[in-house]
């Protein structure tokens, strides 16, 4: 995801505003980036402010940028299986899956939630990419009874420990009993609204599918109205946090040049059972001997390192043997935290790497597991 402190964002028709976007600037933005042709806000009071508030308090995300593309018809459910190696037999309405997308080299697409709203209708919420020209070349191609669109739907989220206490406060305490990944509908200022237990933070927390773009201020009013006491602010995705906590950005931490098994999806794929998946093949191939490389994420030594604008190649002795696609200091760690491509002959725990950054070679180790999970 990139960060844009100091260049500005020349602003078109091309990059779309979103329901919430005057209150973020209201709300003293600082940085933003485009992710899928939207706005989305990257720095409020400084990267590592904001992490601290969003540990210990709550924050509103606009995370409208995570666009729905919306499946409908009979050939809905044969559309959307042939879209992952997930097996989606188990997926039920009001279940949110995460489900890694391939093309037909077994190549990552996109790794969105899938929601299923109704039987013959279902949600992706992606990441940036222009999925929906995939999804409709393959149901016009195999003149599948299924209609491709993207709907009025702009999420906003609601990130951090104390997210429960805010939710209740405006649509009820059994939005407490709302499991992970599970969605339904409440009743949110005489409005029906999705809401969803997930989000892109390991703090906790909701995401509201606001259906009706002039909604999105008095819904935004209302929680800040809810959380003073609770010390709400406007925030965003937070790069140091996501990256202690494993979490993957698709198009920086892997491309449509890396498979689900290398960008350390595996969980997440029933290869042999999802028979339909158009990347099927090749996938099962690559998984008789295993990838040969993966995610990993690693701990960098020394002062903190600049901006990872590009891929900061790693190596042992000598050898380029992988390339690091994400990294900022942590401040509770108190060490570098990079995610990065590794190959399997030194992607064990506590092997010593370099890696070349811009300020020069810095000592690394392979960490065995996220810093939190």
């Amino acid at each position: 995801m990139a960060v844009f402190t100091s260049t500005p964002l020349g602003l078109s028709s091309r990059v779309r505003s979103t329901p919430f976007t005057r209150r973020v600037e209201q709300s003293g933005v600082s940085g933003y980036t485009v992710y899928n042709h939207m706005l989305l806000p990257t720095v409020f009071e400084s990267m590592e402010a904001d992490y601290h508030h969003l540990k210990n308090a709550v924050q509103i995300w606009d995370v409208s940028c995570e666009r729905q593309i919306e499946i409908t018809g009979p050939d809905s459910s044969w559309l959307v299986q042939m879209l992952t190696p997930r097996d989606l037999s188990k997926l039920e309405i009001g279940k949110c899956f995460y489900v890694p997308m391939v093309d037909e080299n077994g190549g990552m697409l996109n790794d969105p939630v899938l929601l299923k709203i109704a039987e013959d209708k279902y949600w992706f919420s992606i990441s940036d990419s222009d999925l929906i020209y995939w999804i409709k070349g393959l149901a016009w191609g195999l003149n599948l009874k299924a209609k491709v669109t993207e709907p009025d739907v702009s999420p906003l989220a609601v990130q951090g420990p104390r997210s429960d206490d805010l939710m209740a406060k405006i649509v009820g305490d059994n939005i407490r009993d709302l499991g992970f990944f599970r969605f339904k509908k409440f009743n949110f200022n005489s409005q029906e609204l999705i809401i969803a237990r997930s989000g892109y933070s390991k703090q906790g927390g909701f995401e509201i599918y606001v259906d009706d773009f002039s909604k999105g201020e008095e819904i935004w009013d209302t929680l800040f109205d809810a959380g003073q006491d609770l010390d709400v602010r406007a925030g965003c995705p937070n790069l140091i946090e996501r990256i202690e906590s494993g979490l993957l950005s698709f198009g920086s931490d892997m491309t449509n040049e890396n498979t689900p098994h290398e960008s350390g999806l595996s969980k997440f794929c029933d290869t042999r059972n999802a028979i339909k998946c158009v990347g099927r093949d090749a996938l099962l191939k690559e998984i008789e001997n295993g990838p040969w490389r993966q995610i990993r994420s690693l701990s960098i030594s020394g002062p903190a390192v600049p901006p990872c604008r590009t891929m900061w190649e790693a190596r042992k002795d000598n050898v380029v043997i992988g390339r690091v696609s994400s990294a900022a200091w942590s401040p509770d760690f108190q060490t570098n935290v990079a995610l990065g491509m590794i190959h399997r002959e030194h992607w064990h725990p506590n092997t010593s790497l370099i890696i070349e950054t811009p300020d020069g070679p810095r000592e690394a180790r392979i960490m065995p597991e996220p810093f939190v999970r």
